[in-house]
């Protein structure tokens, strides 16, 4: 299938590592522009030379989404330097799990209002292109009880409210929606370090899920790259689940 990202502009934030890189790499191995951010300069550096080495035309920025003067800058920025933007994927979190004060602070901050500080700059924009596309990165851990209930759960399933409003706002103009991964695996990710740090609680997690695995970030960032494509024109509010059946309530 052709996703006619050829020629687009996209920005992903948190795209240096995880998640965010796959979902990069792929958007730019689609033909698109990718710009992307993240906090660790190192990070973004390396990121973007392996990126740039492999054939992908991306751009790489360090920026902390706390920081709305900042990321806003940068949204202006990358549709100055490429002429617009037709896709923005906001993928950072805080990943604030345990019910402190502290941690309540981050999760708002960083999940929520870095999602909506990076719709809000980069609005005008999408709303220039004829593909006009917002993908917001969840957790099954928003739609249902898990061991993340506290802020984490709390804020990515304000993301999907949010999201979900944007797209019935935005209708005919541009498409928002979300995608929810269950565990995902990688190296030096928060699933690597459970597995070493408390293996209790990942033996527990990986005998959840009926495929005996988790996912990995590639598999997400197909969910994530097919639509925020043109080739889902009629998609907009829905919130696609990618974990492998791991959760078990039934999406109406």
């Amino acid at each position: 299938m052709d996703l006619h990202l050829t020629g687009r502009t996209a920005l992903v934030t948190g795209g240096s590592r995880g998640i965010g890189r796959a979902v990069v790499e792929a958007l730019a191995a689609e033909g698109a522009t990718v710009a992307f951010c993240a906090r660790s300069a190192d990070g973004v550096r390396t990121a973007e030379q392996e990126m740039r080495d492999a054939g992908h035309d991306v751009h790489g920025t360090t920026v902390d989404v706390t920081d709305g003067e900042a990321l806003a800058t940068w949204v202006r920025e990358s549709a100055s330097s490429h002429g617009g933007i037709d896709a923005v994927v906001a993928n950072v979190s805080a990943l604030a799990i345990p019910s402190t004060e502290e941690n309540w602070t981050a999760g708002f901050t960083t999940d929520l209002l870095g999602t909506v500080r990076l719709v809000e700059a980069a609005l005008p924009a999408l709303e220039e292109s004829d593909a006009g596309a917002i993908v917001a990165i969840s957790s099954v851990s928003g739609r249902e009880i898990d061991f993340a209930a506290g802020p984490y759960g709390t804020f990515k399933g304000a993301i999907v409210h949010y999201v979900q409003g944007l797209a019935h706002q935005l209708a005919g103009r541009v498409r928002a929606n979300t995608v929810s991964p269950g565990n995902v695996y990688f190296p030096g990710g928060v699933w690597e370090n459970i597995e070493s740090g408390n293996p209790e609680l990942f033996a527990h997690a990986l005998a959840l899920n009926p495929t005996g695995r988790m996912a990995t970030p590639e598999e997400v960032a197909r969910a994530v790259v097919f639509l925020a494509s043109p080739a889902a024109t009629f998609i907009s509010g829905t919130n696609l689940v990618v974990d492998g059946a791991l959760t078990r309530g039934v999406q109406l």
